[in-house]
């Protein structure tokens, strides 16, 4: 016997005209292709989970679906449909707004298998790449401010690049000159005592 989650029932009945359709193809594909696959609503629309992993989700849209395979980045994509590397919000498959839009079914039963197969393999997806935090930037008018205090500046120097750029945008970020000012002299104070930034909260 098939499980179903009632929510996903729901989510169905409340979509657009256009996507019951749609979502209910899907859904039938799913379940008969990947016995065991379990339903289930992840951020607020459906998901299909194999193996204890996210396997696949579909969402509704007022004027498309969209559909995902968790593992889309490492598929082979045989048949050249995914979108991965700028999808633009729109799932994996496209934007989807008939079921002529959908792949032929016997196509998305292998990106169905492919994704399964990966799964049981454990395969995972790759790391995003840590971008590089942009060069630091000290202001003139707070640079004059810390000379004026040598255990300001040896502090400030001293800090980590993440506890110097609390100080920077909390000055930089005032909308008012006079504002501005008192957040200097504040910060002088605190780091001539040696002070990180959000110190009253440690």
């Amino acid at each position: 016997m098939i499980a179903t989650d009632p929510r996903i029932d729901a989510y169905i009945d409340q979509a657009a005209p256009f996507a019951r359709p749609l979502l209910q193809h899907l859904r039938a594909l799913i379940h008969k292709h990947c016995p065991g696959v379990e339903e289930t609503i992840k951020w607020g629309f459906p998901h299909f989970v194999y193996k204890g992993k996210n396997l696949f989700s579909m969402a509704s849209f007022k004027q498309h679906c969209a559909c995902n395979f968790r593992l889309a980045p490492v598929m082979q994509d045989t048949h050249g449909l995914l979108q991965v590397d700028d999808r633009e919000a729109m799932g994996h498959l496209g934007r989807i707004t008939r079921l002529e839009d959908l792949p032929a079914d016997k196509v998305f039963v292998a990106y169905l298998k492919e994704a399964m197969k990966l799964t049981e393999a454990g395969a995972q997806l790759p790391k995003a790449e840590k971008k590089a935090a942009p060069p630091e930037v000290v202001p003139d008018f707070i640079l004059a401010e810390l000379r004026k205090n040598k255990k300001a500046l040896a502090t400030f120097e001293g800090f980590s690049a993440s506890h110097r750029r609390e100080y920077l945008e909390w000055i930089t970020e005032a909308k008012w000159e006079e504002t501005r000012n008192k957040r200097l002299a504040q910060a002088i104070e605190w780091l001539a005592e040696g002070r990180q930034r959000h110190w009253k909260y440690m």
